[in-house]
């Protein structure tokens, strides 16, 4: 095994929406357990758990999603996560060029392994072997590597890469001859009969400085803003904050785009790992476990007569009877129902859902925060009640409300109350009251989650109706 260590960058800022009404804006795909009881992105961080091959990772993630990733890794024994905070999405180039520029800092010797965060990967030893093939070829220097995937069908939902000669000296790596967009179905036929195509997976093993390089040669302008945004990083608790009105003046493009098709140092190392991109329902149809009639069924399901569905909820039962190749999705505030030919069209349903305003693709009922989580139960003209689960030593910000007033009642646990100059205990059935302009703040002392009823009433109820002064989470 080679000394030289792996850089793993790993990216999370995308939104999953093929997935919804699981996936959603503010939770998308990986940060959900869709096949094991891990989630996406903790199943990608234990892939290059290896320390002896792998240095920790660094998470490009956004704003909304921080919280969530921190205490998901943190689950996985990543007490203190490198988390670099995309300013705004930008595709995968630019989010590559910030976690270039932060290695080369550390190390000008950076050999960084770029890939999603909510892929999967069942065969981890074709992975390692496939990246050992990969790293003896961009250790020199001399090429850019990314990982084809051998095919096993004729698909349609992804781009292929062209397999050309092999690389003198290189086990099992290829010069990339081309790069092909998502062909028809009688092309991704052709592809398969001739042995030479390969799924393109988006994982990228680079120098970090030469594809730094190779930006400044084909891109300069991401380059350049990139440089500027990380010339001002700022290190908020674990995160890193790059400069954001330089980052926003960066351009939007991929790594395919920006540098793999146009550098003649690009290779491809072909690997058949048990690889999938979750990219639709039928595809997270096709990786699980299915009963004797071909379903998949999670939660409360009864399914009489029906074959190859995927049936799942989180909510209402679901009864399915005498369906074939269907998906049925519930959650608390919303159903899917598709055909599993059309469950690439998923995102039409979310773009629709933008289209008239409404709120079902951007969170769950359930809204997480970094010191817990609440849950709207009721609501009508002037009123609404949630559910606040405030994790054990943590701590609200200290707030007021133009709007509102407040009653807190405690349903389990030992609640800590400021309101104004005055600090109370309130143990569980009792309650308080926070008068509209009052200024208050609750904490968790104990050692259990605390479970709060909060009532609130007022002319205006929406989540920005907020004024902070302090917040342990440097929100504002």
């Amino acid at each position: 095994m080679s000394a030289l260590k792996i850089s793993p960058v790993i990216l999370s800022g995308g939104s999953g929406t093929r997935l919804w009404p699981l996936s959603r804006a503010l939770y998308p795909k990986q940060l959900l357990p869709l096949v094991t009881d891990k989630t996406m992105i903790q199943e990608t961080v234990d892939r290059v758990a290896d320390r002896d091959l792998f240095q920790q990772p660094l998470i490009i993630a956004n704003e909304e999603h921080r919280f969530i990733v921190a205490e998901q890794l943190r689950q996985i024994g990543e007490e203190d996560p490198e988390i670099l905070l995309e300013p705004e999405g930008r595709n995968t180039a630019p989010a590559a060029a910030l976690a270039a520029l932060y290695l080369v800092k550390c190390d000008p010797d950076a050999i960084m392994l770029i890939m999603p965060s909510d892929h999967i990967v069942k065969n981890r030893d074709a992975f390692t072997t496939a990246l050992q093939q990969a790293l003896d070829a961009v250790s020199r220097k001399e090429n850019l590597a990314t990982f084809g995937i051998i095919p096993t069908a004729p698909e349609t939902g992804y781009g292929y890469i062209h397999k050309g000669a092999k690389l003198p000296g290189r086990t099992g790596c290829f010069k990339v001859a081309r790069f092909v967009e998502k062909p028809d179905r009688e092309t991704a036929e052709q592809y398969l009969a001739d042995g030479n195509y390969y799924w393109n997976s988006g994982i990228f093993l680079f120098p970090a400085q030469t594809y730094l390089d190779m930006l400044e040669k084909f891109e300069p302008d991401i380059l350049a803003a990139c440089q500027k945004a990380m010339s001002n990083v700022q290190k908020d608790l674990c995160f890193l904050r790059p400069d954001k009105e330089a980052f926003l003046k960066c351009p939007a493009n991929s790594i395919d785009y920006a540098v793999m098709e146009k550098t003649d140092m690009a290779c491809v190392v072909p690997v058949d790992m048990g690889w999938n991109d979750i990219g639709s329902w039928s595809a997270l149809w096709d990786v699980q476990d299915k009963d004797e009639a071909g379903n998949v069924i999670r939660g409360d399901v009864i399914s009489l007569d029906s074959h190859d569905c995927y049936l799942a909820s989180e909510g209402p039962a679901i009864a399915a009877l005498g369906l074939k190749d269907i998906i049925a999705v519930a959650t608390k505030d919303a159903v899917l129902i598709s055909h599993k030919d059309h469950s690439q069209n998923v995102k039409n349903v979310v773009n629709r859902l933008a289209k008239d305003g409404r709120e079902e693709h951007i969170a769950h009922t359930v809204v997480y925060r970094p010191w817990g989580s609440y849950e709207t139960s009721d609501y009508g003209h002037r009123f609404q009640v949630k559910r606040l689960v405030v994790k054990p030593g943590q701590t609200l910000s200290l707030q007021k409300h133009h709007h509102r007033a407040e009653h807190w009642i405690v349903v389990q646990g030992r609640a800590e109350v400021t309101i104004d100059d005055k600090v109370q205990m309130l143990n569980e059935n009792e309650s308080t009251y926070i008068p509209i302009g009052a200024v208050h703040r609750l904490s968790n002392p104990g050692k259990i989650p605390l479970h709060i009823i909060e009532v609130q009433s007022g002319s205006y109820l929406g989540e920005d109706d907020i004024v902070r002064f302090e917040d342990n989470y440097g929100r504002n």
